[in-house]
């Protein structure tokens, strides 16, 4: 990923954009036929270095690497290169190029990622846990539901993720202004065609920028969904709970003060990485709004964020791999099963008082009741019917369709 943003590869991405349409004016007879080979031949000899010595002068990082590219090929090859274009014309279609390669590392992450919970959805479907809403015992569910929801949530971003990369795979080669006005649009077609890209319909100076920050949302997105399995795993491993845990390595230590502590740092880590890819996100939303045809305002804030949200969410997407090396505590998991089994039976006891015939409000008040005083119930259920309530296993009949469909 680190490769995909280092200068050097920036600057081959830049010529090789230049290269493109020099090959497509070529193949019309606007230049000579040698010019593309030696493009070509200077493939590989960019010096980032030379161009920032350049770039010192001329305060225009492309005028330098436009300086260094006549070092390279000869001023009578540089008159027919550069040819009707503006800067944003190589640096936005090359930039399209970077984050392609980017997004194809970070893909590969998420469906790793996306395979390790499917393993523990289906390994852990039928390990029955309380489950908890506001943070309170509420009903059954299984550890394998919890993955499941899980994995649904990844497999929507991966989608997402495939249509803001799709929707990112556009270039533009229209000149200053984005209207042709010293390029004829073929050319912008053909040299697009060689790089992969889809012409953009109606180009300013730039590429619009709503394009990125579709896809830095997307980004967030999944940071998000990271952030909500890290949060699960955080409560989970809290002292009183215990039921799953990080893992623990060898000669790991928890604490410099206390060593029995065993702290759930890899959750507590990836928490706090998504609020910065939140941060990502919302300076992305920031460079939609541009002075006219272009301002450079949403440059600055590209070359950071670009390769530092790719970069750090290809990392959360590898560290958050632990979640298929969890310390599963079943023994503590059943105990706190069984802490509330029959506060877990109120849902089945409300709906059972209201086929008997009482209101919703009666049955309500009823089944309220039997928390503190259970005997109540049985004035108006027999025991068959109450020890039906009882029987937990009715709320999870559905969990294999439920991990099927998912």
């Amino acid at each position: 990923m680190t490769a995909v943003w280092t200068d050097k590869k920036k600057f081959e991405t830049w010529l090789g954009v230049e290269y493109a349409v020099v090959k497509a004016m070529a193949e019309r007879g606007l230049v000579p036929d040698n010019v593309p080979a030696l493009l070509y031949e200077a493939n590989g000899k960019m010096d980032p270095k030379r161009i920032a010595f350049f770039e010192e002068e001329t305060k225009h990082d492309v005028i330098a690497f436009l300086r260094h590219l006549e070092e390279l090929v000869g001023t009578e090859a540089m008159r027919y290169v550069h040819m009707g274009l503006t800067s944003s014309d190589v640096c936005d279609t090359a930039f399209a190029m970077q984050l392609r390669s980017a997004n194809m590392i970070v893909h590969t992450s998420a469906l790793q990622l996306d395979q390790v919970i499917h393993t523990q959805a289906i390994k852990y479907k039928d390990l029955r846990m309380i489950g908890r809403t506001h943070g309170m015992h509420a009903e059954p569910t299984t550890l394998g539901l919890v993955f499941a929801s899980w994995l649904a949530e990844l497999g929507r971003n991966i989608e997402r993720l495939r249509i803001a990369a799709d929707d990112l795979a556009f270039g533009k080669l229209s000149g200053a202004v984005g209207n042709y006005g010293n390029i004829d649009p073929e050319i912008e077609r053909l040299a697009l065609e060689m790089l992969d890209l889809n012409v953009e319909p109606c180009a300013t100076q730039v590429v619009p920028r709503d394009r990125h920050a579709a896809y830095f949302n997307v980004l967030s997105l999944i940071a998000s969904t990271i952030e909500r399995m890290a949060l699960q795993v955080r409560h989970w491993q809290r002292s009183e709970v215990d039921e799953v845990r990080e893992p623990f390595s060898l000669g790991q230590k928890g604490s410099s003060a206390m060593p029995h502590k065993r702290n759930p740092i890899l959750s507590e880590n990836l928490c706090g990485l998504s609020r910065v890819m939140r941060g990502y996100a919302s300076m992305a939303q920031e460079d939609i709004a541009l002075w006219h045809e272009r301002d450079i305002s949403h440059s600055s804030v590209e070359r950071i964020i670009a390769p530092d949200a790719t970069i750090l969410l290809d990392f959360m997407l590898s560290r958050a791999l632990y979640l298929g090396k969890l310390d599963i505590n079943e023994h503590k998991i059943d105990q706190n099963l069984k802490l509330s089994r029959t506060n877990t039976a109120s849902s089945n006891i409300f709906l059972a008082l209201m086929q008997k015939g009482h209101s919703r409000e009666k049955a309500y008040e009823i089944a309220q009741e039997w928390r503190t005083v259970p005997e109540v119930v049985l004035q108006f259920l027999s025991d068959e019917e109450y020890n039906k309530c009882l029987d937990f296993e009715r709320h999870l009949a559905h969990v294999d369709t439920i991990i099927d469909r998912v």
